[in-house]
């Protein structure tokens, strides 16, 4: 069986026996933001050097904690599937999931605070936070987390109900959500004191230090009356919140009113001052343009032929397979791939959501697609 089990290891890049934690997903779009926001470092201005500064402590915070968190879930020895860094979108609403844990009892939501300081929570659910700076103590409420992983369960059904097909079937997953979907609220930071003195019962059970993970999810699975999932149907639990992730794309440039490049080389150069001083500046001369030119307006993405090649594909597929379109990859991997048209399943794996299993799957097709309108 071991020879068997190693090419099926091979061929779908999944685990033969599942026996321990198996990152399925393990990047994470604040490392990236945090890479981006330290090159917008070096050439910003003093006047926002500090506000990028703070967002850059602040993201450091979160990947260290998350980071803690990773290491708990390794060293578990839990035959789970870990989902890192989810970015989900639905209607007009975004959710930003750090870890969604699938058991093979229910699916478990975890919020991951890193935070400075020690924590109270009191009687109403209200978090207030204290640190000491500079020889004074201060105090802040800060936005409870556990209102936070309330937000990313109710995405969650709403999606999953625009997928029941009928009122009885909608009627049966509302009722029993609350056993299939948990969430927990995890302390990252080892030094955190916290103050659950007055908090009630249902939050106390929802907030936990770094160090009691294990032995949470094993209590929860442990108490848990559900019949247990087929590794099978872990997997495809796994892949339906793959097909719904999408990269999480900040724009730093607008948030800090950073002048793209291009425009600052029309910029000279001065030399630099302890303070910004105020400049006079002569409105340049209107140079009269002739017959100017119309440029052509581009098609949109969804009109070329490549999109609905793709699309097409995408649906034959599904079809063959048995399953949703989106499993095999959502419109917005689909417009990524147009993006940055792929040459190798290398490029393919940029494209977020696309792992070994995927690429494996369906890279080759999608290479000889692409190929053809390159």
């Amino acid at each position: 069986m071991a020879f068997f089990d190693s090419v099926k290891e091979a061929i779908t890049q999944k685990p033969a026996n599942l026996k321990k934690p198996f990152f399925y997903k393990k990047d994470s779009d604040a490392q990236r933001q945090l890479e981006k926001l330290k090159e917008i470092y070096k050439t910003a201005p003093n006047s926002i050097k500090l506000k990028i500064d703070q967002d850059i402590k602040m993201l450091s915070y979160g990947i260290a904690g998350e980071e803690n968190i990773a290491f708990e879930l390794s060293n578990s020895l839990l035959p789970i599937i870990v989902l890192h860094d989810l970015h989900i979108e639905f209607e007009d609403l975004s959710t930003q999931i750090d870890y969604l844990i699938i058991t093979n009892k229910f699916s478990l939501i975890i919020e991951c605070k890193n935070l400075i300081g020690n924590i109270e929570v009191n009687s109403n659910g209200d978090f207030i936070r204290t640190w000491q700076y500079n020889g004074k103590y201060n105090k802040e409420g800060i936005y409870s987390p556990i209102t936070q992983n309330a937000r990313h369960l109710d995405m969650i059904k709403r999606i999953k109900l625009t997928h029941k097909n009928n009122f009885v079937t909608k009627a049966l997953f509302e009722k029993y959500f609350d056993e299939f979907h948990k969430s927990v609220v995890v302390l990252a930071n080892p030094k955190t004191v916290i103050n659950m003195k007055y908090a009630k019962k249902d939050v106390k059970d929802k907030i936990i230090r770094c160090d009691q993970l294990t032995e949470c999810i094993k209590k929860m699975i442990s108490d848990s009356k559900n019949a247990l999932f087929s590794e099978k149907e872990m997997y495809e639990i796994a892949d339906f919140y793959l097909s719904l992730h999408t990269p999480n794309t900040v724009d730093y440039t607008k948030k800090y009113q950073i002048d793209e490049p291009a425009q600052e080389e029309s910029i000279p150069t001065v030399a630099p001052t302890l303070a910004p001083t105020t400049a006079t500046t002569t409105a340049p001369k209107s140079v009269p343009v002739a017959n100017p030119v119309a440029t052509p307006t581009k098609p949109n993405i969804d009109e070329t032929p490549l999109y609905k090649a793709l699309k097409q594909y995408r649906y034959d597929t599904s079809k063959a397979e048995g399953i949703k379109p989106y499993f095999i990859y959502n419109n917005a991997q689909m417009e990524e791939l147009i993006s940055i048209m792929p040459k190798t399943f290398e490029e393919i794996k940029k494209v977020s959501g696309f792992g070994d299993v995927k690429c494996q799957k369906y890279g080759s097709a999608i290479l000889e697609i692409i190929n053809q309108y390159k």
